[in-house]
């Protein structure tokens, strides 16, 4: 039968995962080494099954230890988001929001939702970081940020996780870039256009739906290099290097001279802030999506 577990021992085994060893997580931790083992031992107990094997003069997980780790650090995350959110119960005199986005929002939408959310609420701090999609949704699962903005392609994508809540900020169109100068064939915006060229891939997302939008036209992709900088990919193409598809947004934020961009018929993809739980989201979130929304209004798209 497995036991009621206690938080602090669940922290202390990530702790140990974190740092490969019982005794690197009683120094991270300020603790004795024998109390160290001591809660990891009362763990086992509680869990009813290994969590750690002797490697040598390390440890080692188990698989059940790995995927109580998983747990443990979602866990953990919301217990210390439910902290701070009952910091700022008293209301919007005091907190933080922690948000987590994409390079191109984070150049374009962010900038002026931030600058209005600062003035409208002094007291409150605001922390951003840059990351892709991905790394952003787990960061809000474990309690590491508390809106994330993110993207997704109108095809197949990552499920969003039943634990949270999007709200939709806008559509972008998805444009081919081509060095500038150079002529092709009608209908230039057609992928299949640009069939025999070397192709410059993004993020993992992008890269997944740039081979679905190509095969969908007919052709497979010769993608020869790979960079997520909107900047370095543009000169790159500029160089005549190859030929990449980049969101409106990355263009909006930097634009090259010597880049042609032809719109993509019906291809786009979404904009999305994600926050954990259901509506309503704690009182600081709310008020940096409310800064959101008055700062949003309809892009003019590069052409």
């Amino acid at each position: 039968m497995i036991r009621t577990m206690d938080l602090n021992r669940l922290r202390v085994l990530v702790t140990v995962a974190r740092e490969g060893s019982v005794t690197g997580a009683a120094e991270a931790l300020h603790y004795a080494q024998p109390s160290v083992s001591h809660h990891l031992a009362r763990l086992e107990a509680e869990a009813g099954v290994p969590l750690l094997q002797r490697v040598g003069r390390g440890i080692r997980l188990t698989e059940a230890g790995r995927m109580l780790v998983t747990r443990a650090e979602e866990i953990l995350g919301r217990v210390d988001s439910a902290q701070a959110e009952l910091a700022a119960h008293a209301g919007l005199q005091t907190g933080r929001v922690r948000l987590a986005a994409f390079p191109s929002a984070l150049a374009t939408l962010v900038p002026p939702a931030a600058a209005r959310f600062g003035h409208d609420h002094p007291d409150l701090d605001l922390a951003l970081t840059e990351s892709e999609p991905p790394e952003s949704l787990t960061a809000l699962r474990n309690g590491e940020v508390d809106v994330a903005l993110v993207f997704e392609h109108p095809d197949p994508d990552v499920p969003t996780a039943a634990s949270t809540t999007a709200t939709v900020v806008l559509d972008e169109p998805l444009y081919v870039v081509t060095p500038k100068g150079r002529r092709w064939p009608d209908p230039r915006s057609a992928l299949s256009t640009y069939a025999g060229e070397r192709w410059i891939a993004g993020c993992e997302r992008c890269r997944t739906h740039l081979l679905r939008a190509c095969e969908q036209s007919g052709f497979t992709p010769t993608i020869e290099f790979e960079t997520d900088d909107y900047v370095a990919a543009q000169a790159l193409v500029a160089a005549g290097i190859g030929v990449t598809t980049l969101p409106g947004l990355a263009l909006l934020a930097n634009r090259h001279p010597d880049v042609r961009i032809d719109r993509i018929p019906g291809d786009r993809r979404r904009v999305l802030a994600v926050t954990y739980g259901k509506p309503p989201p704690p009182l600081p979130v709310q008020a940096f999506l409310d800064a959101l929304s008055a700062t949003l209004t309809a892009p003019t798209w590069p052409h």
